[in-house]
C-alpha cells in the first residue's frame, strides 16, 4: 500500500516549492523600450511630433510582445510535457512489469527530471488516491495539459486499461513511437536550419541596408535634377530626367511600412519553417523589427552624411 501521509506531505511541498502561481506580466517594461527607441528616433531627427508618434507605436508594439511572449511560455511548458512523456510512460511500463498496480506504477514514475510534467503526474496520483477512477483522473490530466499528443496517448491507455490487456507492452510500444516522431522532427528541423538563416538574414539585414541605400539615392537625385536645367523640347535627345516625381518622404515611410510588414510575415514563416507552426514565430517579431529600423536608420543617416554635398 502507498503510505498516504508521507505521499500527500511530497505533494505539499512540490507545489511550494514550483510556484503553481502564474506571474504577473512585466508591466514596466514595454514603456522603458518604448522610450529609449523613441528618444532615439527623435534625437536623430529632431522632432516631437515623431517622438510623440514612435512612442505609442513602440508601447503597443512591446505591450503585445509582452502577451505573445507570455502565451508562449505555455505553449513551451506543453512542449516540455510532450518531451518528457514517452519517459515517463516507459518508466510507467517497467513499474507495471516489476508487479506493481497501474495506480502504484503511475505514482512511481513520478521524477524531478520530468519537470513541469512530474506536478501533473503527482496531482493525478492524488487523484487516483482520494478514490477518483484511473480513467477518469488521466482524462482529466490530459484535459490540463492541453496537449494533442498527450490526449491521444492518454485515450489509447485508458482503452487498453478498460480491454484488460497487457498495458507494459501498449506503454512501451507507444513510448518508442513517440520518441521515433520526435527524432523525425529535430531531423527535419536540422535540414531546413539554412533556410532560416537566409531568411533572418535577408530580413533583418538585407532589406533594411536596401531600403537605406535606396532612400538616400532619391534625395541625391532629387537634389541634383533640381539644379539641371530644362531640356529643349525640340532637340532629338533619347531621353530626359529633370525630375523625381517621387517624393523623398514618401520612399521613407513606404519602407517603415514594408519592412515591418516584411518583418512580421518572415516571423511567421520562421515559426513554420522551424518549428513546423506559425505562432512559434511570433517571438521573432519584435527583433526583426528592432534590427530592421535600427539598420535602416544607421544606414540611411551615413551615408546621408556621406552625400551631404549633394544634398545641399
Amino acid at each position: 500500500m502507498i503510505n498516504l501521509k508521507k505521499y500527500l506531505t511530497k505533494l505539499k511541498f512540490r507545489k511550494r516549492r514550483k510556484g503553481e502561481k502564474p506571474k504577473r506580466l512585466p508591466i514596466i517594461l514595454p514603456p522603458i523600450i518604448a522610450i529609449l527607441i523613441s528618444a532615439t528616433i527623435g534625437l536623430i531627427y529632431w522632432s516631437f511630433t515623431g517622438f510623440i508618434i514612435s512612442f505609442f507605436a513602440f508601447l503597443i508594439v512591446s505591450y503585445l510582445y509582452t502577451i505573445i511572449r507570455a502565451k508562449l511560455k505555455e505553449v513551451n511548458k506543453i512542449k516540455k510535457m510532450e518531451k518528457a512523456f514517452p519517459d515517463f510512460i516507459q518508466l510507467m511500463a517497467s513499474n507495471l512489469r516489476a508487479g506493481m498496480t497501474i495506480d502504484r506504477a503511475m505514482i512511481m514514475s513520478s521524477r524531478k527530471e520530468f519537470a513541469p510534467l512530474d506536478s501533473e503526474i503527482t496531482i493525478l496520483g492524488k487523484d487516483i488516491i482520494t478514490g477518483k477512477e484511473i480513467t477518469v483522473a488521466l482524462n482529466n490530466m490530459a484535459e490540463r495539459i492541453k496537449s494533442d499528443k498527450i490526449t491521444k496517448t492518454v485515450k489509447l491507455v485508458t482503452s487498453g486499461i478498460r480491454s484488460g490487456g497487457n498495458l507494459a507492452v501498449l506503454l512501451e510500444k507507444t513510448s518508442a513511437n513517440l520518441r521515433e516522431k520526435e527524432f523525425v522532427e529535430k531531423r527535419a528541423a536540422s535540414n531546413v536550419l539554412m533556410y532560416v538563416i537566409f531568411i533572418f538574414i535577408a530580413v533583418a539585414f538585407g532589406a533594411p541596408l536596401l531600403f537605406g541605400l535606396s532612400t538616400v539615392l532619391v534625395e541625391v537625385l532629387t537634389s541634383l535634377l533640381a539644379n539641371v536645367p530644362e531640356v529643349n523640347a525640340n532637340l532629338n535627345v533619347p531621353f530626359t530626367l529633370t525630375k523625381v516625381s517621387v517624393s523623398s518622404t514618401f520612399i521613407f515611410y513606404f519602407a517603415l511600412i514594408f519592412m515591418t510588414v516584411t518583418d512580421i510575415l518572415a516571423a511567421l514563416v520562421l515559426g513554420l519553417v522551424s518549428k513546423g507552426e506559425e505562432r512559434e514565430g511570433l517571438k521573432y517579431i519584435l527583433p526583426l523589427v528592432a534590427s530592421s529600423l535600427i539598420i535602416f536608420l544607421l544606414v540611411k543617416n551615413l551615408l546621408g552624411r556621406y552625400f551631404i554635398d549633394f544634398l545641399a
